[in-house]
């Protein structure tokens, strides 16, 4: 997969984020598998992704915290 595809299926992913906020954590699920095949590839991971990864994992973090 070049840059190119990753790129779009990045905009495809922040667009369902958009549209489904209700699915957020699948959201950062695939969210975390395509930086990490980015990262893979050795190629640079925009900054502004790399935000939203970790205020995901955050959010997330939290919630079991508050559940457990």
């Amino acid at each position: 997969m070049d840059m190119f595809e990753l790129e779009a299926e990045m905009n495809l992913l922040l667009t369902q984020m958009e549209n489904l906020p209700e699915d957020r954590h699948e959201f950062y699920l695939q969210l975390r598998g395509r930086l990490a095949e980015i990262r893979a590839f050795g190629m640079p991971v925009p900054e502004d992704l790399v935000r939203l990864e970790k205020e995901l994992e955050r959010e997330f973090a939290g919630e079991l915290k508050s559940s457990g």
